[in-house]
């Protein structure tokens, strides 16, 4: 019987979050390696008392969230029904938990997964106990006590995070040393694609006949994440267009207010895009900007768009927070400057604009060293940790 490499979160997809970008890019990354995968996740539409009574049913994704996520051909997705009385509950035998843990995975899924692989520490507890090999992601610091019965469970494989002083933290709360290793985020090999076309027309739309050039910013519409700093750059470069990709409705009305309020008006808020459109859109860039704050997120981020950005081959101003400047030796990144000091990110933004001359074709020093950080190798080095007995199965 084939059993599948099973990735779980407990949140409906698609959505714009930068954690189940990374769980299906994670998943999506298995399946093109060959192993038979399964993306599972929790959906509110069709619950009905069948899906209830057979839940765990593979399938190709619809071309909504695999146009979303940019997905390959190879993943299958499962959405496990979620009845509205477990949705957003707090009584432990009516949590989303409950279900997940308590009925779907041990009557259902169980015996059809190989190995798991969750950022939901319960889920993970749940397969441990269940005799099921797991592989736990945890990417940011909380105060949890890892449980010692599980962490030492010779099925609990491999705990990966993404930053040294998360790894430590871990530790300190009972991880094994031996169990938690430190891998950086990937990307899509698809930014590798180059799209000519859709870049020039992204550059008629936004440079026109106003400005002399792109500065792009991807990501989460967040002031930890610099998007403020970056305004108040735009505001010293008037000839240059600031386009910020990313975030919710929400998000984008707040920062197009937040940019008149200021008398900013060489911005374009263009709301979060397709894989597709944001590769195009980041090949289109003169530069490509990651304004982060030296904040107490800038302890334990890894970044995804860091990665998307190398991939583009276009030319990179980032700010000197403590995960990237282990990249600051590689020379892949066009300029570097202060975090929090915005005349210091607009004389290094215009540096830049100087120094590198924009190219279609990109740069290939900064293509070439990306594939290193690809979801695919991430995957290959996490499951060299696990046991060959427990590793998952080819499709």
């Amino acid at each position: 019987m084939l059993k599948h490499y099973v990735f779980f979160t407990r949140n409906s997809l698609p959505q714009p979050r930068a954690d189940l970008v990374q769980v299906a890019n994670c998943a999506n990354a298995a399946a093109n390696l060959g192993y038979s995968t399964v993306l599972t996740y929790v959906t509110q539409n069709g619950y009905c008392l069948d899906h209830l009574l057979r839940p765990f049913r593979p399938r190709l994704p619809d071309l909504e969230l695999k146009q979303f996520y940019n997905i390959q051909d190879q993943l299958q997705v499962a959405a496990l029904p979620m009845p509205s009385l477990f949705i957003d509950s707090h009584n432990k035998w009516t949590h989303p938990s409950t279900l997940i843990c308590k009925y779907y995975l041990p009557l259902y899924l169980r015996q059809s997964t190989q190995i798991v692989h969750s950022r939901d520490w319960n889920f993970v507890k749940a397969a441990v106990q269940l005799g099921i090999p797991a592989v736990y992601e945890h990417h940011h610091h909380d105060q949890k006590q890892f449980e010692p019965e599980i962490v030492q469970h010779p099925l609990f494989q491999i705990a990966v995070t993404v930053a040294d002083s998360v790894r430590d933290g871990m530790i300190e709360q009972g991880m094994p040393p031996d169990k938690v290793i430190k891998l950086h985020n990937g990307f899509n090999q698809s930014f590798l694609t180059r799209h000519q076309s859709a870049a020039a027309a992204w550059r008629d739309r936004l440079i026109g006949v106003d400005y002399r050039a792109l500065a792009v910013y991807s990501g989460g519409l967040h002031a930890f994440k610099g998007v403020n700093l970056m305004i108040e750059a735009a505001k010293a470069l008037p000839q240059v267009l600031f386009a910020f990709a990313g975030g919710n409705a929400t998000q984008v009305a707040a920062y197009r207010e937040l940019a008149l309020q200021h008398q900013v008006e060489n911005v374009n808020f263009l709301g979060y895009l397709t894989h597709e459109d944001l590769a195009s859109l980041l090949q289109a860039a003169n530069l490509l900007v990651h304004p982060h704050l030296l904040s107490p997120e800038a302890t334990f981020t890894s970044p995804l768009k860091f990665f998307d950005y190398m991939a583009a081959g276009t030319p990179i101003v980032a700010t000197e927070i403590p995960p990237l400047i282990e990249f600051k030796s590689a020379g892949m990144v066009a300029g570097w400057c202060e975090p929090n000091q915005p005349v210091a990110l607009a004389t290094c933004i215009a540096q830049v604009l100087e120094s590198h001359p924009y190219r279609p074709e990109g740069y290939g020093e900064s293509v070439d060293y990306v594939q290193q950080f690809s979801w695919e190798n991430r995957i290959a080095r996490i499951l060299s940790h696990v046991e060959a007995r427990y590793r998952p199965m080819l499709a």
